[in-house]
């Protein structure tokens, strides 16, 4: 094998480092808090529920390095536990949307006619209203909590998936695989499922890292305006929500459950465009 053949550009080197670099970092930080949220009992030095009337409004030290809130909760044990609340939030928020718009989009793309037609006509309707408008609408209706954000992330986030999912199936539906599956006389379902959908949901999958990103914020926001997470629970919106009224005098209450939430954002934005790289898929 000649030199020449071993080597490859240095461009091309650092495109693969490059792609390398973000996906390890992704993937790192979100088992970072991953392994945060599954050991918090073993990590968290303090119940985060527990008061301490004594001890409220600490700045950082040795004993709480990320100080104390105004009824004198650690915050570090409280950003440790919110973690499986966030982590729970991003992951189920995303899954709801992504399984149906993944098999709406695919029984639309797949079908045609009147069934795309009616399908589109109401990810039409539901793309009429501002995303976070009909999401805290909905919420209000059915009641603060978690659940409540859920059907509503489920009800309006499924759209986006929808479409990704359809556009790809009416193109690969019509590929060469597609028309012999068809000849062999294969059932729908299985060409639709076992055939289409495997080729066509790549872009979904790296789309539901951004979109992590959104219902991550969106959920903090919902919690931040008191309709998501209810206090006491750790959850960091509900932190930062508590801390506003003493960002001048006690900063640490704000701070370190906000830059949680930038960094798990950051985490799960670096992955989809490692993922998008590598996958040929660009949103």
């Amino acid at each position: 094998m000649s030199a020449g053949a071993m080597s490859l550009p240095s461009a091309g080197w650092k495109t693969f480092l490059g792609r390398r670099t973000m996906l390890v970092v992704g993937v790192s930080i979100l088992l970072l808090f991953l392994i945060m949220a599954i050991a918090a009992p073993l990590i968290a030095p303090y119940d985060p529920i527990l008061q301490d009337g004594a001890s409220r409004l600490q700045p950082p030290s040795l004993l709480h390095p990320f100080g104390t809130d105004n009824f004198g909760r650690d915050i570090l044990s409280r950003i440790v536990w919110g973690a499986r609340i966030d982590l729970q939030i991003a992951f189920l928020g995303v899954a709801f949307p992504f399984v149906i718009g993944t098999v709406v989009g695919t029984i639309a793309g797949f079908f045609g006619g009147i069934v795309d037609a009616v399908f589109m006509r109401i990810v039409d309707i539901i793309l009429a209203f501002p995303f976070l408008v009909l999401m805290l609408s909905i919420i209000t209706i059915l009641g603060p909590g978690l659940s409540s954000f859920y059907i509503a992330m489920a009800l309006v986030g499924w759209v986006s998936y929808a479409r990704l999912i359809r556009a790809q199936i009416l193109v690969l539906k019509t590929s060469d695989y597609a028309v012999a599956a068809v000849s062999l006389g294969f059932g729908r379902m299985r060409i639709m499922f076992r055939h289409l959908l495997p080729n066509a949901i790549a872009g979904s999958i790296v789309f539901s890292m951004s979109d992590a990103v959104l219902v991550l914020l969106s959920g903090a926001a919902v919690s931040y305006l008191g309709l998501g997470v209810q206090p006491p629970v750790a959850e960091w919106g509900v932190m930062v929500a508590e801390g506003q009224s003493f960002i001048t005098t006690a900063w640490w209450i704000t701070l370190f459950p906000g830059l949680s939430i930038v960094f798990l954002a950051f985490g799960f934005s670096i992955l989809g465009d490692a993922l998008g790289e590598l996958l040929g898929v660009h949103e």
